[in-house]
């Protein structure tokens, strides 16, 4: 099945109060545990925004030179965003208009070309 990646970006998001924050995850989690239990949500994370930058990197005369903070020239920061594996693009939509619905804030929907690569544990191996 094709895998999807679904994202917001920080800038999209209006200001919210703390209380408004935690009423948006409690519904989210909601949202979530539906994508776990269909079997389709292989990794989510969110809360990113311009303060969770480390640092950047850029090459320079083919070595990787760092940067602390969040210098990369760009005015959008992700924000948060989760990947699916769904059958095609409709299911894709369906999740991506559940999590723009319930958070309130726009989501943008990328297929990814292939499958991804999955980390494999010591367990998984032998």
């Amino acid at each position: 099945m094709p895998e999807y990646l679904i994202t917001f970006n920080d800038e999209w998001v209006q200001e919210h109060t703390s209380e408004q924050i935690n009423d948006k995850a409690t519904a989210v989690g909601a949202v979530i545990e539906e994508m776990q239990q269909g079997g389709v949500l292989l990794f989510t994370n969110g809360g990113l925004d311009r303060s969770t930058a480390l640092f950047s990197v850029e090459s320079q005369d083919g070595r990787p030179v760092f940067t602390d903070g969040p210098y990369v020239e760009t005015k959008e920061h992700l924000g948060g965003f989760c990947v699916v594996d769904v059958p095609d693009d409709e299911a894709a939509r369906y999740w991506a208009g559940r999590l723009a619905t319930t958070l309130d804030w726009p989501q943008e929907v990328h297929r990814f070309r292939g499958p991804g690569k999955i980390r494999r544990t010591a367990s998984q191996e032998s």
